[in-house]
């Protein structure tokens, strides 16, 4: 039977069509699951239509299946199935249909069709016709996708450029009347210089890679080159650039400037250096010109109006003039309105009067200390880069500088700077009232230690008060947007209190549900669990379905936590995945517990050194798209240092599990997977690659569903490999 869409004959009479072939690329941002269930799906659905199809996975194994010249020049149409950016400058001049990873698992026919009529894709990287429509919400995730791209790569550039001048600083500067300096031409004088270096480029970074993530590499150099104008003042006539806030500014600027000069019909002959030569110069130079004419004025006016307006302000109380300089200090760290209240203070030292400037310098280590504090107060509202950023963030707010925070305001701009604010305001206003005075222009505790503050105890009292409002100011409201992002009903079960029941006694012989061979209580059930294995202690009030299903255990367990006669513990997977990590009733009804019961099942296998990173890693995981696949399937999955080696778990619920997942059915069949983050590439992937793969096949689900026990469930999960 011959295709309609296929490509035209290729002989006479009844000479049939040629065979229709189709490319894909499956991935997702973990690469774990999505992926591969993609791949399968569309492979299936391309084989049900005898369609000869070839999908290349981008996994976390690395590219598999890979398409090469010839792959793509003979094929009639490539399916982008991906929930991160692919490049699809290898698909020029073909039609090219991108639409998310869950639509390859959910609907492969659908695509198979839409491909045929799909835009082709031009060499600048535009479309020829419109773009595959995407669900509503896709926008929002977008510019925070961007954002969060532009802040990662600025990280590394902070973090070097702010340690090496505080080192420096620490063993290379002293306090003088011009500020706190390093004699020309030492040797910490050129470490000092190559770490300003660092802070030099940690703008346009930011601003360059928000407007790659927008528009691919053409947008690279005006984002780049635009953040170098935003925090370069002297070009519009400002004595202090626009700092991050502008870098955000020019960056999203330059993304969607690309985006329009992108579908601009040009002449085919110039569409080659389109994206190498023609939008980089006509985007770097109009953004340029519209920042420095348009953007930059404004901002020399409101820097000049502000110097007057505090001038003004001398007189007035301290309290009040030492929370407005502590606000602007902490309001953007480096951007314009910082610039003004340091400067302010700076230029009254000469007059005799230090007293402002110790109200500045009060405030300028808050931020970077109060974030750094965060990072260890609520360990779990951050990622691993965050939490290391915090710690230097610690360091560099010891010496004064306030940049460390960049990029944490960068990420939460809605949660991170109210906080600085308040805390700088508290600084500044109990720096004001205790009548402390610097007499250089610099702050932060160095200058303190070093002799150029006068009141040094209230000094520190001021900033400890301003740290702690900012921590505890910002680990609130960054907690509540993550609650907030969360579905209300999700979960819904309150902690138990501490000194609940414990769990029911084990029959004779037997060990229940995450009890220790010598005894001790299941975690997080009515005491605190000392560690075991390297686990830290893990604190009482478990949630009630975690709790409930520690104490009803699992029916074929035995003594050693499931091992069998001959004293072996059964393991599939690789060794993934033991008897101790499958429970066949799980007892959770709604997602964020049943994540949690989940860790709980992965904490049995002594491979988890922190549940509650876990649960809140899988959950962060679960805000960039669900993890339920449809066929009564989900995969939750985390990549996280909160375990110390792969490992797999499953759980089968009988009433099933809302999930979220598109073709609207419960999950009865749950995975949870978690690797370590330096465990990427490692043969775990492959086998959970073929898991994926396998559970696509409706025998195999229904075996999994039929299982009778736990040993059962192994037998069925045997046949992966």
């Amino acid at each position: 039977m011959t295709s309609p869409a296929g490509p035209p004959p290729t002989g006479t009479g009844g000479a049939q069509r040629q065979r229709i072939k189709l490319l894909a690329v499956t991935a997702c941002p973990t690469g774990i699951a999505h992926t591969y269930m993609a791949a399968e799906k569309l492979a299936q659905a391309a084989a049900s239509h005898d369609i000869e199809m070839k999908v290349e996975t981008q996994g976390s194994i690395g590219a598999e299946n890979v398409l090469d010249d010839n792959d793509v020049s003979t094929a009639d149409g490539i399916i982008i199935a991906a929930d991160k950016d692919v490049d699809l400058s290898r698909f020029a001049g073909k039609r090219v249909l991108t639409v998310p990873v869950a639509e390859g698992i959910h609907h492969p026919e659908r695509l198979i069709e839409q491909v045929r009529s799909a835009p082709v894709h031009r060499p600048d990287g535009a479309p020829a016709g419109p773009a595959a429509p995407t669900g509503g919400g896709k926008e929002r995730s977008a510019v925070y996708k961007a954002l969060m791209n532009g802040v990662s790569y600025m990280i590394p550039f902070v973090v070097v450029g702010g340690l090496l001048i505080a080192v420096s600083l620490a063993l290379g500067g002293h306090a003088t009347a011009k500020g706190y300096v390093i004699p020309e031409g030492t040797f910490w004088a050129h470490v000092n210089a190559i770490g300003g270096i660092g802070f030099q480029l940690m703008i346009p970074i930011l601003s360059g890679y928000i407007a790659y993530a927008i528009a691919d590499r053409p947008a690279l150099v005006p984002g780049m080159i635009g953040g170098w104008i935003a925090n370069t003042g002297a070009l519009y006539d400002s004595k202090a650039g626009a700092g991050f806030i502008g870098a955000i500014v020019t960056g999203f600027l330059a993304g969607c400037l690309v985006l329009w000069i992108k579908k601009v019909r040009v002449p085919k002959f110039v569409q080659p250096v389109m994206p190498i030569i023609v939008i980089p110069i006509v985007a770097t130079t109009a953004l340029g010109l519209f920042f420095i004419y348009v953007i930059g004025k404004p901002i020399s006016w409101v820097f000049e109006h502000l110097t007057s307006w505090l001038g003004g302000m001398t007189g007035t109380s301290a309290v009040l003039l030492g929370a407005i300089l502590g606000l602007m200090i902490s309001f953007d760290m480096g951007g314009p309105v910082n610039k003004t209240a340091f400067l302010f203070g700076a230029g009254l030292i000469a007059s005799g009067n230090q007293t402002v400037m110790g109200m500045c310098a009060a405030a300028i280590p808050v931020m970077p200390l109060g974030q750094g504090l965060a990072t260890l107060v609520r360990r779990r509202l951050y990622t691993d880069q965050e939490r290391e950023t915090g710690l230097a963030a610690l360091f560099m707010g010891c010496f004064g500088i306030s940049e460390g925070a960049i990029p944490f305001a960068a990420a939460r701009p809605a949660q991170v700077i109210p906080a600085n604010m308040l805390g700088g305001a508290v600084a500044g206003a109990v720096a004001g009232l205790a009548g402390v005075k610097d007499a250089v222009p610099h702050g932060g505790p160095i200058v303190a230690v070093l002799g150029a503050v006068s009141g040094v105890p209230m000094f520190f009292v001021a900033v400890a008060i301003g740290t702690a409002v900012t921590a505890l100011a910002t680990v609130t409201l960054v907690d509540v947007a993550e609650r907030r992002r969360r579905p209300a009903a999700v979960g819904g079960a309150e902690p138990a209190p501490a000194g609940a029941a414990p769990a029911e006694p084990a029959a004779a012989g037997s060990v229940p549900d995450g009890v220790t061979p010598d005894g001790a209580a299941p975690d997080g059930v009515g005491a605190v669990v000392p560690g075991q294995a390297g686990r830290e202690p893990v604190a009482v009030g478990a949630a009630p379905a975690v709790a409930q299903a520690a104490a009803h255990g699992s029916s074929a367990e035995g003594a050693a936590g499931g091992a069998d006669s001959s004293g072996e513990e059964p393991e599939v997977l690789s060794g993934h995945l033991t008897e101790r990590t499958v429970r066949t009733g799980l007892v959770a009804d709604g997602k964020e517990d049943a994540i949690r019961e989940m860790a709980e099942l992965l904490n049995r296998s002594g491979r988890v050194c922190d549940v509650e990173e876990l649960v809140a890693v899988a959950l962060r995981r679960e805000e960039q798209g669900t993890t339920g696949l449809g066929e009564e399937i989900a995969i939750p999955h985390a990549k996280t240092d909160a375990v110390t080696a792969p490992v797999v778990g499953f759980a089968r619920s009988d009433r099933g599990v809302e999930w979220g997942s598109l073709d609207g059915t419960k999950a009865r069949l749950v995975f949870m997977i978690a690797v370590p983050e330096a465990a990427a590439g490692d043969e775990h992937l492959r086998i959970l690659a073929l898991l994926s793969r396998k559970l696509m096949d409706p025998g195999f689900r229904e075996r999994l569903l039929a299982a009778a026990d736990e040993r059962a469930v192994l037998d069925v999960l045997g046949e992966v490999g």
